[in-house]
């Protein structure tokens, strides 16, 4: 079963509309039910909903955000997931300091289309820029998709 753990920092805005927009993409393929999508953030508090426009990008692209709840990263959260997909340079390179033994698993979600950049962070910014980050995320994990299946199977 490929597993995706895809991680930002609050886990209330990027990572939250990344999960749904990857599940979506799932969705239609015949082993849809054998994935496991799931997001958290490295600095998240248990149990915040989504940022509210995040949840109004995500139901306007036909998504359901709703019911998310935001976690922190762990130990044990994290060695449950084949591929780690991060936002942001600096979250993938506090992740495979803190988690050396799976840095194999961690990956910037920018290169998955051959690129290494920050996906930024539209928090306390305007609707627009909440919009822009759903349209970049799902456009790397369209066009990203068969490097994502690649690395998620990886340890099957």
């Amino acid at each position: 079963m490929p597993s995706v753990l895809i991680v930002c920092t609050a886990n209330i805005c990027r990572s939250p509309m990344g999960e749904a927009i990857l599940k979506k993409l799932v969705s239609g393929r015949p082993d849809a039910d054998q994935w496991r999508i799931e997001s958290a953030g490295i600095s998240a508090r248990d149990g915040n909903a989504p940022s509210l426009n995040s949840e109004y990008v995500m139901e306007k692209m036909g998504m359901d955000i709703s019911k998310h709840q935001s976690r922190p990263v762990s130990p044990k959260l994290i060695a449950e997931f084949d591929l780690i997909l991060t936002m942001e340079i600096a979250q993938k390179a506090r992740l495979c300091n803190q988690y050396k033994e799976l840095e194999d698993r961690i990956y910037l979600l920018s290169e998955m289309v051959g690129r290494e950049e920050d996906i930024g962070d539209p928090i306390g910014g305007e609707l627009f820029e909440y919009q822009e980050t759903a349209f970049l995320l799902e456009r790397i994990l369209t066009d990203g998709f068969n490097r994502i299946y690649q690395l998620a199977c990886l340890r099957e």
